[in-house]
């Protein structure tokens, strides 16, 4: 169930300019949670596990006890391997099927597609395997898989593990390259791939889509950029398509690469190895760095500063304003949440979050609002100061504040209150009074237990002014 974490240990905020981050527990009982994502205008969210289930967290908060799907008895699990990527069909609704990315008894990775029951919280078991990609070690997997906006599948590949890519797995596109002459599928290995799942083309199980830049080139068609090393993990935009992809750095930089809609088809290189970040790796035989793509933002190692980057999302909701333009990640390494500016990419950190370390994904829900994950308990993530100068501004105060049976709202001799809303910070309207016309009304919150509010006061001028309401 939701639970508001208030007070002490348990509150969790941070300033970061003009608002303050806070982290409501949403639901928890969790095990290595390592994806958050939904269908297409579904409620629920589902929550991949890394030792191979998925399970339904509905709106309410409420976990169901039956998996949605388990598939722990297919794969091997541990360290970076295990059932790591989720992504339903945008046309789920009517056909009802989803893929996913995981690592196989023998250590490889799998793209699968699935179905779900006639039972909307149940999948079939029965599976088609679209992809199974070898790789030469533990680590570096990628995982995550999305459908963008072009309707196409996009499946991030790691660049096959070790430290460095020893192989040079991430810049080759060479089928006859010593790294990938015997194992052909390693090819894959450091790039961004792009099916048409919705055409397949035998004896595939998916098509290739016409523009991506190798089509006709046997074996790597399915490439749709390469250069990368461990996307951990990539989104899109949902209302304009946007691209962003979190990339893991080696010994000193993460980096953050947007991509702009209409994405383009050019076959892409985001440099690794030849570059980390802009900061030269190995630079034996690669292209000018000016053909590769350059990162909006990146960070080093230096400090305090981290050691592995959680991608999240772009924010695209509508409940905190102050989250416009500004796409949230972590660090695995520290106990905070970042944002870097959706232009400039310059980034904000937060102080340390007391149980906010480890944190392995982020989720958004089908409003755009976002939640992340530590691997155990899912968080939403709120603004918990809501532009509190804006509802002072136009002469409104709220007080006592924190209150306990009551409160009286005032209001300015210019700008009266004609109405007034209390929402929980999920969105929940719990309480409404209409026709309220005094400067000044005595407001009872009985009804409402111990907690953090939004207040939403419409005035007479037309506009609605909101506040937080702590209720003690």
């Amino acid at each position: 169930m939701k639970k508001l974490l208030l007070f002490g240990a348990m509150l969790f905020s941070l300033s970061i300019n003009s608002q303050t981050i806070g982290l409501q527990q949403f639901a928890t009982g969790f095990s290595s949670a390592v994806e958050i994502t939904h269908p297409a205008n579904d409620s629920r969210l589902f929550v991949v596990q890394q030792g191979g289930l998925i399970r339904i967290v509905n709106s309410n908060g409420v976990v169901n006890t039956t998996p949605f799907l388990n598939l722990s008895t297919l794969i091997s699990s541990g360290s970076e391997r295990g059932l790591l990527g989720l992504a339903f069909h945008p046309n789920y609704a009517t056909n009802g099927l989803f893929f996913v990315n995981y690592t196989n008894t023998s250590g490889h990775t799998v793209i699968a597609r699935y179905a779900v029951s006639a039972n909307p919280d149940v999948a079939n078991t029965a599976a088609t395997i679209l992809m199974t990609i070898n790789q030469p070690y533990s680590n570096h997997n990628g995982g995550s898989l999305k459908f963008g906006p072009d309707g196409y599948l996009y499946i991030g590949m790691g660049d096959g593990g070790s430290g460095g890519d020893p192989q040079g797995y991430a810049q080759n596109l060479s089928l006859t390259h010593t790294s990938v002459a015997s194992n052909p599928s390693r090819i894959y290995l450091g790039k961004m791939l792009r099916l048409d799942v919705d055409n397949p083309v035998a004896p595939l199980n998916y098509g290739i889509p016409p523009t991506n830049p190798y089509v006709g080139q046997t074996g790597k068609e399915e490439i749709w950029a390469y250069g990368v090393r461990n996307p951990w993990k990539f989104s899109f935009n949902r209302l304009n398509g946007d691209l962003w992809i979190a990339d893991v750095g080696q010994n000193e930089v993460e980096e953050i690469n947007k991509i702009t809609s209409p994405l383009p088809n050019t076959g892409l290189n985001f440099g690794w190895r030849c570059y980390e970040g802009t900061a030269v790796y190995n630079t034996s035989g690669c292209a000018p760095q000016s053909t590769m793509v350059a990162p909006l933002a990146q960070y080093t190692h230096s400090g305090t500063s981290g050691c592995s980057i959680t991608g999240g999302y772009f924010y695209t909701g509508s409940t905190y304003p102050n989250f416009q333009n500004k796409y949230f990640f972590a660090d695995y390494c520290l106990n905070r949440v970042s944002y870097a500016n959706g232009t400039t990419g310059a980034i904000t950190n937060s102080p340390n979050l007391t149980g906010a370390s480890f944190i392995t994904s982020f989720g958004e829900d089908k409003d755009g609002e976002l939640y992340l994950t530590n691997g155990s308990t899912i968080y939403k993530i709120v603004d918990t100061s809501l532009a509190i100068s804006e509802f002072e501004k136009v002469g409104f105060s709220a007080f006592p504040n924190p209150a306990k049976d009551s409160f009286i709202l005032k209001s300015s001799s210019e700008v009266t209150a004609t109405a007034i809303e209390i929402f929980d910070l999920s969105g929940k309207l719990l309480l409404t009074i209409d026709h309220v016309s005094n400067n000044e009304n005595a407001i009872s919150t009985q009804s409402l237990a111990s907690g953090m509010y939004l207040l939403s006061v419409k005035s007479s001028n037309g506009e609605k002014y909101t506040s937080k309401l702590i209720i003690e």
